[in-house]
């Protein structure tokens, strides 16, 4: 959730690791192509979309979305379904796999055997592999770079990270098994040696490091320059190291993957809208680091909702984790604590702030404390006899 918020917030460094797999070998330019004349039906391959249609695949869905693939002169549909069959995989399953990633059909078998085999290497069984699949077609799928994602592959496992965590790697960071392993294996030591200098212990560092790249894996997409950068920016700006650590640590390593200029923009409309000291804005910042990774709109925007709401500046300021909230969730909250008479205005923000399920679990509390009889134990029951 955190990684989405920065890719929407800051849009300086973090481009840069929005890296798009390479495009298919054909353009998908006839992504929204539809098969309504014969001369049409003519350009796709019909041996693929009779075999796609036997195996009850939505041909419809393919044309809409990547029509692109029934093109092809060469496709390996019996060999790519023979595979997931093999695999333990049921036909509604092998269906919906080729619905959501068509491209598997022009991938070479060979090479898709290849990639089984890497992935086993991280998964318990087959069966967990097919789930793995299901869920993530398109990046079992992309059978490139396969000898660097085997040695990054057993380099992570070296390092001590779970396979469970590795395989989470596989399917939603698939970018930094682009990178060479001695690339990955160079920014790790870049962030031992960074941990060690801002105070780190050595007896804690792997468990920092583990929990540190499990939490964010693409902090390995960083470069030491830019690592570099954002320490002196921290240190420039009056932070201690334990307390940059502190921030290392609740941003799960985002922190170098801001840009330091957006975050100096960030802390002085801050400072300005909270009109505090630079040592408050430092509590302010370690109490709720989303203050260094909003942009500015984002927080004059979330700042002017909650003012609307009858909360006021000093109130946020109490407790400025409530940023993290968007102007409709703190509506829709405000809204639900109005119908229990809890006046929002007038107490503190706590039972406001939270994640959706820590809100939910105060609302029941106080829900439960409202309807709750007044009772005395000791009072006298009238009792007609």
């Amino acid at each position: 959730m955190l990684w989405k918020l920065l890719m929407r917030s800051q849009p300086c460094r973090l481009c840069s690791f929005r890296k798009m797999l390479s495009a298919p070998k054909y353009r998908p330019f006839l992504a929204s192509f539809t098969c309504t004349t014969d001369s049409q039906s003519k350009k796709e391959n019909k041996k693929t979309v009779e075999k796609l249609f036997k195996l009850s695949v939505d041909i419809r869905k393919i044309r809409r979305l990547k029509g692109w693939v029934l093109l092809e002169d060469e496709t390996y549909v019996e060999e790519i379904v023979n595979i997931l069959q093999q695999l333990g995989a049921n036909e509604t399953a092998v269906a919906s796999i080729l619905e959501r990633c068509p491209e598997a059909i022009i991938c070479s078998p060979t090479a898709v055997n290849t990639q089984r085999e890497l992935w086993q290497l991280v998964c318990k069984n087959e069966e967990e592999l097919v789930k793995l699949i299901e869920q993530f077609p398109e990046s079992f799928f992309t059978v490139k770079d396969q000898e660097n994602r085997k040695l990054n592959i057993q380099f992570f496992q070296e390092l001590g990270l779970k396979n469970v965590v590795i395989s989470r790697f596989l399917t939603t960071a698939t970018n930094i098994f682009h990178n060479p392993m001695e690339k990955n294996k160079q920014m790790i030591k870049i962030l031992q040696e960074s941990y060690l200098n801002l105070g780190g212990s050595e007896a804690n560092m792997k468990v920092w490091l583990l929990k540190l790249l499990s939490q964010n894996p693409f902090i390995l997409l960083n470069s030491s320059a830019a690592i570099k950068e954002t320490l002196e920016f921290f240190q420039e700006q009056g932070f201690t190291n334990f307390e940059i650590l502190q921030l290392l640590s609740k941003l799960k390593g985002f922190l170098f993957q801001l840009c330091p200029r957006s975050i100096q923009n960030s802390m002085s409309f801050s400072k300005n809208a909270f009109k505090c000291t630079d040592h408050d804005l430092k509590q302010l910042v370690l109490k709720c680091p989303a203050l260094l990774y909003y942009s500015v709109p984002v927080l004059e925007e979330r700042i002017q909702g909650l003012l609307k709401e009858g909360i006021s500046i000093a109130q946020i300021r109490e407790t400025p984790m409530v940023l993290e909230l968007t102007p409709q969730i703190v509506q829709y909250r405000i809204k639900k604590l109005n119908s229990l008479g809890y006046g929002i205005k007038d107490g503190h923000l706590a039972n406001l702030n939270g994640t959706k399920k820590e809100f939910e679990a105060n609302f029941g509390k106080i829900q439960a404390k409202k309807r709750r009889p007044l009772f005395n134990p000791v009072a006298p029951l009238n009792v007609e006899e």
